[in-house]
């Protein structure tokens, strides 16, 4: 990889609100010093909380949320997908309940679909198998 490639810097640590933190703050974290597990499992929590977010599941009645949005949604579901199962063997004690957050929210896809995907068509299923 080119040396101007690779991302530098700091990262404010999950606890603080980086736009409230100064840069030399106890909160931030040298990007070097972070393990690839927690990487991986934040990206993991974001993607996560995207997807339910546009599955209107943080609004009390999903059907009429505004952030609804399924094909949103679906690519979300995706990507965590292909992040879960690719870094399992990674995440250790971590990976199970990723999966489990993952194939709640491939049931909840499921569930709000007009037209349902065939059993192995879903959202993330090309990496995950189908989702009864």
């Amino acid at each position: 990889m080119a040396r101007g490639l690779v991302a530098r810097g700091r990262v404010p640590d999950v606890s603080y609100n980086a736009s409230q933190q100064p840069e030399n703050s106890a909160g931030v974290r040298e990007l070097s010093d972070i393990p690839s597990v927690e990487v991986i499992s934040r990206a993991a929590v974001m993607l996560m909380s995207a997807a339910a977010e546009r599955l209107g599941l943080a609004d009390d009645d999903p059907e009429s949320s505004p952030r609804r949005d399924l094909d949103e949604a679906r690519r979300l579901i995706t990507a965590l997908a292909g992040l879960v199962t690719s870094s399992a063997e990674y995440l250790g004690v971590h990976a199970a309940p990723l999966r489990d957050g993952l194939q709640s929210l491939q049931k909840a896809f499921r569930e709000m679909s007009a037209m349902p995907d065939a059993p192995g068509q879903g959202p993330g299923e090309q990496y995950t198998g189908p989702v009864h």
